[in-house]
């Protein structure tokens, strides 16, 4: 193992926690030697995994563009479920595993796309645009995906007056909130960032004097309101990282404060966050059974497939 390995998690995992993941961590990266694999962890993940294993790493959007160029013949997907069918659809010669099949997200969960017809019926000559937080079902029966991190970028992007957007109504109802494209919600919500309150920002305020809020725009539009900074997780991990602030509190889930931490160490992060329990579904031991075993192997309808590969190629053509 690397001798410098516990060296990129040290300021967020005690040395005696780090003992109980070395035997994982050490596995795991000789089995990516042996499976010509890479592995994408998303910003949600723990910092084992994040800094300690995975090749790369990021937001959707990240993670959506760096699956299409990695150089491997095996892609573990250590997120949820719709990104590594995503990271499928951009490598449909590659294997893709997730190391929990049962990883989901609520998002995702909250639309299919028998829903999707239904609101081309009734809202006609509307293009649909697909969060990425959507099965490939839905993606392939959508126009163009998007991500929190360019939703407005896309939306503006098609070049109409109105627009539906899916699934997630607190991200659709802020992206309305700078543009003036009208947009058509749908009523899905994100478990995490839709429990975060205007009250709790306001106490943060109170207890943490100066504390800079970031608040991921999956929150509700009055939580963002009484932010400083609203972004994507990339957006936030830059602004961190550009502005150097003392003190700052994520308005997000849990693991992304840890991961922002240990490259930030001159910044003091509030905490107040909320677990994904479908993120935290992924650990080292079942990315290290994924590759021993070659297992959960993710595999996309054909019907799907190509529409949804155009939704997202659509999304990455966006610049």
């Amino acid at each position: 193992m690397p001798l410098d390995l516990y060296d990129r998690v040290s300021r967020v995992i005690p040395p005696i926690e780090w003992a109980t993941m070395a035997e994982d961590a050490a596995a795991i990266l000789e089995l990516k030697r042996q499976r010509r694999a890479v592995i994408l962890a998303h910003n949600y993940q723990t910092p084992e995994i994040f800094h300690g294993v995975a090749d790369i790493v990021g937001d959707s959007l990240a993670l959506a563009r760096e699956a299409e160029t990695a150089d491997a013949d095996v892609i573990v997907l250590a997120g949820v479920h719709f990104m590594a069918e995503t990271a499928k659809l951009m490598n449909p010669a590659k294997t893709v595993l997730i190391p929990d099949a049962q990883a989901g997200c609520s998002l995702a969960e909250s639309i299919t796309a028998e829903d999707v017809a239904l609101l081309r019926a009734k809202y006609p000559g509307r293009p649909v645009v697909a969060y990425v937080n959507t099965s490939a079902a839905v993606k392939a029966a959508s126009d163009i995906c998007c991500t929190s991190g360019n939703a407005k970028k896309v939306v503006e992007s098609l070049g109409v007056p109105e627009v539906i957007m899916l699934p997630d109504e607190f991200l659709a109802q802020n992206v309305a909130k700078e543009t003036a494209v009208k947009i058509i919600a749908w009523k899905g919500h994100c478990e995490v960032h839709e429990r975060f309150t205007p009250q709790e920002i306001e106490q943060l305020r109170v207890t943490h004097p100066g504390v800079v809020i970031l608040a991921h725009p999956e929150c509700p539009p009055e939580v963002v309101a009484v932010a400083d900074f609203s972004g994507s997780t990339a957006v936030m991990a830059n602004y961190v990282r550009d502005q150097k602030p003392a003190r700052v509190a994520l308005i997000t889930e849990c693991s992304m404060s840890d991961n922002i931490a240990q490259a930030n160490p001159g910044t003091a992060f509030v905490r107040p966050c909320n677990l994904c329990p479908h993120m935290k579904r992924i650990t080292l031991k079942n990315i290290r059974k994924a590759l021993e075993e070659m297992q959960t192997e993710v595999t996309i309808p054909a019907e799907y497939f190509a529409p949804a590969r155009r939704a997202v190629e659509r999304m990455l053509a966006v610049k």
